[in-house]
């Protein structure tokens, strides 16, 4: 029987899990997939902001634009059902961005690194220190998003676990 049915419900029954409007009311760490699904958003902000400020060239733009729109649906996910397959998905691409950002920091992006002669993005202008903390931002963020991730991951598994 559909939880939103006006018949009574047999008691402990799913449907009897249901908000005041009607709907089924979630199960499992609910607090913590929203919070993760938020920062992954705030992440997926951040690099459209960043594309569309035009601060990076027209090439990483455009690959910063292609990781938001990946990142979006597994945000959707995660909002929704907090499912495995994107927290994965989630926590590795954060993992690989703080990776890469932390290249960046330690080959010295934010003291005048270039590729080919022609700085990497127009952020190199900035004093080291203001664009190395930007970097450092960023890390952050992804950090965050990968331990909310993993976090989310081995509390589900340990809400499935028998006994």
């Amino acid at each position: 029987m559909v939880a939103t049915s006006l018949a009574p419900a047999a008691p402990g029954s799913a449907a009897t899990r249901t908000t005041p409007g009607g709907r089924v009311r979630a199960q499992g760490p609910v607090l913590h997939r929203r919070l993760c699904a938020v920062v992954t958003a705030v992440s997926c902000g951040a690099h459209l902001w960043l594309a569309v400020s035009g601060h990076h060239g027209p090439w990483l733009g455009f690959l910063m634009i292609t990781l938001a729109a990946v990142c979006v649906p597994c945000t959707v996910h995660i909002w929704r059902h907090s499912r495995v397959g994107a927290l994965h998905q989630v926590a590795a691409s954060a993992v690989v961005m703080v990776a890469v950002h932390a290249v960046l920091l330690l080959g010295g992006a934010g003291a005048g690194h270039a590729h080919g002669g022609e700085p990497a993005s127009s952020a190199v202008s900035l004093p080291a220190a203001a664009a190395s903390a930007q970097l450092l931002l960023v890390i952050v963020l992804e950090l965050t998003t990968a331990l909310l991730a993993a976090t989310l991951v081995a509390r589900l598994r340990a809400a499935h676990r028998p006994g």
